[in-house]
């Protein structure tokens, strides 16, 4: 099917290339002319002599920085030979030329091997996928996450989960909108060996980042279906080939961990391509230097049902149906290898979330009663966010959001609004509060804002001269409702509770 999509996405194109040739045709200028730089053969061969064998068994070593070491060496003692020369001479060819043709040196002796059906330069055959280690819940403060290793390419992923009020808030051409998914992708010097500058994102950054949230997005759960903001980060600590793709497995990894329902769990893989003439071989899971010394990067990030996310960076005019065919094949074959591995971890989200997660609590109260849980001035709602340390939203419409740190502050929260919003029902017991006294009886609040009077005749079975006999402000007593007239005035009776025990 994705197959189909891009060869009928090429197809549609032809149209729009045809105008655009067309006017070219019409209103277009002369190409200006330019001429190759000649190959110097006497370089080539030079270079080929000093350096071919030993080139050739450095990438042989599967070690990345062995093998580094190994080629930085043959370059050194190549160097010294072809750029030296007698005092008061100049050397025949320059540094720069040499080091161009070394770089020209390995990129045949690789790209050759790999068409010659030789092993890559780890050992692996065409259609084999690194080495895969996979962990989760590595850190144990964070709501979720998981190290992902493929080789010698790693991703810690941490999830974060909050509240829709840290969502990210995009100012947009169409207006404002609200972003509650976010993947920031993170990729310090130190995962290359090197040092430098860490500052904000770069460009690959964020492309990295969006490409990794594009393969992930499809499969998350609605606001509905998990009412939280998540943020996920993916710090890359060492890197050696598509760090994005590790990023999409670790980023499900992670959000399974936290507990997020996703739909499926999703893997990434990046596949090659090695290209010369009508030879070809098409890679999976490529490194770093197939990357850099092959013809293709393409991306392809799903889950063992389909494709979710594709990107493709090409350094050639373009390729054929056969090779997309072979490369989504590939693809799909490494893609559900890698699912195995993950699943053999966690195959769905956890069934418990995080106890240091922040808990979400949604309940629907009648709209009428929206005034009743504010207050006047909003004092009833600071009231139950200051005895809880809950926070309370509510919607026009009456659904009521409590956010808490743990559990048992939101159910706290939730009573309590309950409690508000519950109607006085007749004929039900309450614990009540004695809230003032009258000469005719005591007013007791069975419920926040709603209090009813007892009678003085209905306080005992024995005749009761005077209320503060009885009762004092402040008590604690058991009343039972006998009536709520048309004004909403609650008649309550403590005798009536006697009489039913």
């Amino acid at each position: 099917m994705m197959l189909g999509a891009v060869l009928f996405g090429h197809e549609q194109s032809q149209i729009v290339i045809d105008t655009i040739n067309a006017l070219a045709a019409e209103v277009g200028k002369a190409a200006g002319e330019f001429e190759s730089p000649t190959v110097d053969e006497a370089l080539t061969a030079a270079v080929a002599e000093a350096a071919e064998v030993g080139m050739g068994d450095a990438y042989s070593i599967a070690d990345k920085l062995e093998r580094y070491a190994a080629a930085d060496a043959v370059k050194e003692a190549t160097l010294e030979k072809l750029c030296s020369a007698a005092e008061g001479e100049e050397p025949r060819w320059s540094t720069d030329e040499v080091k161009g043709a070394l770089e020209k040196l390995k990129k045949r002796i690789v790209r050759g091997r790999i068409l010659d059906g030789e092993p890559r330069i780890d050992g692996r055959d065409t259609r084999t996928v690194r080495p895969i280690s996979v962990r989760t819940g590595v850190l144990p403060r964070t709501h979720g996450s998981a190290l992902f290793t493929r080789g010698e390419t790693q991703a810690l992923v941490v999830t974060t989960l909050g509240t829709e009020r840290d969502s990210q808030i995009i100012d947009a051409l169409e207006g404002e909108r609200r972003e509650s998914f976010m993947l920031h992708y993170n990729f310090p010097p130190f995962c290359v060996g090197e040092t430098g500058r860490v500052g904000s994102p770069k460009r690959r950054e964020i492309g990295h980042g969006r490409l990794a949230k594009r393969g992930v997005l499809a499969c998350m759960p609605t606001l509905a279906e998990f009412p939280y903001a998540i943020r996920v980060v993916s710090e890359i600590t060492e890197s050696n080939g598509s760090s994005s793709m590790a990023s999409v497995c670790g980023t499900s990894l992670s959000l399974m961990d936290a507990g997020v329902p996703l739909k499926a769990p999703v893997a990434g893989v990046a596949m090659g391509l090695i290209k010369e003439d009508e030879r070809f071989a098409v890679l999976t899971d490529i490194m770093g230097d197939e990357d850099h010394l092959g013809d293709m990067d393409f991306k392809v990030a799903g889950t063992a049902q389909g494709i979710n996310a594709l990107q493709m960076d090409i350094k050639i005019n373009g390729i054929t149906k056969e090779i997309m065919e072979i490369a989504l094949e590939q693809a799909k074959e490494g893609r559900l290898h890698i699912l195995d591995e993950m699943n053999r971890v966690i195959s769905s989200h956890r069934g418990e979330m995080s106890e240091h997660a922040p808990r979400i609590i949604e309940i629907k109260i009648n709209p009428d009663k929206i005034r009743d849980v504010i207050g006047k001035g909003g004092v009833t709602i600071r009231g139950i966010t200051e005895a809880t340390g809950a926070t309370v939203d509510i919607t026009d419409d009456g659904i009521v959001k409590i956010f808490s740190v743990d559990k048992a502050a939101g159910e706290e929260a939730k009573k309590r609004v309950e409690l508000i919003t519950a109607d006085v029902e007749v004929g039900t017991v309450y614990e009540g509060k004695v809230a003032r006294l009258m000469d005719f009886g005591a007013f007791v609040t069975i419920l926040p804002g709603k209090d009813g009077l007892v009678h003085i005749s209905q306080i005992s079975n024995e005749r009761v001269e005077k209320v503060s006999d009885k009762l004092s402000e402040g008590d604690n007593i058991r009343v039972k409702v006998l009536e709520v007239d048309k004004q909403g005035r609650i008649r309550l009776s403590m005798k009536a509770v006697e009489e039913g025990e």
